[in-house]
């Protein structure tokens, strides 16, 4: 009898073994799909993960492969007991206040395709006023989609200033746009393009403003161009965007990365969702520069 019950405790506590043992499975490889993810949509490689992070590329490998630091799992592990998430114990800076915590709770429990409902409820109501926000169009869209080009006649047409933001940056930090991701890492960029998009919004009614490519990928910048600009995304093949990079000179993408078509692939992936939530999609594939031009007129009249 004694002994019964001895093994079914062994059995009981194997099971909770494996259990937690797929459990931490499931959150590791889910990290580790986040941070591919948000690499992705940053447009960053896992060598400059690794340069910014001060973190090594072994490490980040494993990491992404679902096999991070057993510390990791402890963290989680007190934030369960705690009941609370990650993000929760780990942010920075004073406790958020109750309400905010009630309303992130509450959109969490939301069907997804009413979310997109419940931010323009929440911009009619607390937001820039839908009529000064169409007066700055703003361009989005990955590097090759014709922003500069199209942005800068559009601007000349309504008679508008034309801004591109990624210039704004380098005046801002006195130095060029690589040097400051050399200097400060993509973080420093993007504290410096946050500040700039925040002045150009401050002193410019009116404009047409060409955006870098991964502004979408930072979730508080790309609120506030959406809140504040009417936005375009010119959307292209990724084939088209490489092509279109290189025949302006710039070698960039291909210098040191074979896989750069696929990168370019899986960078549009992660950022497609974060694209679409545009005002209006300009599609360019397969065509000129003013046919693309005659889409974007209709589609900031209409």
């Amino acid at each position: 009898m004694g002994t019964g019950k001895i093994s079914m405790g062994a059995r009981e506590t194997t099971q909770k073994t494996k259990t937690a043992a797929t459990a931490d499975e499931t959150f590791l490889r889910a990290l580790g799909e986040r941070v591919r993810d948000a690499r992705a949509r940053r447009g960053m490689t896992r060598k400059i993960l690794a340069r910014d992070s001060g973190v090594s590329e072994r490490y980040l490998a494993l990491l992404e492969s679902g096999h991070g630091n057993a510390s990791v799992l402890l963290l989680q592990r007190i934030a369960e007991a705690l009941n609370l998430s990650q993000t929760e114990l780990l942010q920075q800076g004073p406790e958020q206040p109750v309400e905010l915590a009630l309303i992130w709770q509450f959109l969490q429990r939301l069907p997804a395709q009413k979310l997109p409902l419940v931010r323009s409820q929440l911009l009619r109501d607390y937001g820039t006023a839908n009529i000064d926000r169409m007066k700055r169009i703003a361009l989005i869209g990955l590097r090759g989609a014709g922003k500069s080009a199209l942005g800068g006649r559009l601007a000349k047409e309504l008679d508008v200033p034309f801004i591109e933001l990624d210039r704004e940056v380098e005046r801002e930090a006195g130095t060029s746009l690589s040097e400051i991701f050399l200097l400060y890492g993509q973080a420093g960029y993007r504290r410096y393009e946050r500040r700039c998009l925040e002045n150009v919004v401050r002193n410019k009614e009116r404009a047409v403003i060409a955006t870098g490519g991964s502004i979408v990928s930072e979730p508080g910048t790309y609120d506030l161009l959406l809140s504040t600009c009417y936005t375009v995304w010119l959307k292209a093949l990724p084939e088209e965007h490489m092509a279109r990079v290189l025949a302006q000179g710039d070698t960039r993408p291909m210098t040191g990365n074979r896989e750069a078509m696929e990168d370019l692939h899986l960078i549009l992936r992660g950022r497609n969702a974060l694209y679409r939530r545009a005002d209006v999609t300009v599609d360019t594939a397969g065509k000129t520069i003013e046919q693309s031009l005659q889409q974007l007129r209709l589609a900031v009249a209409a």
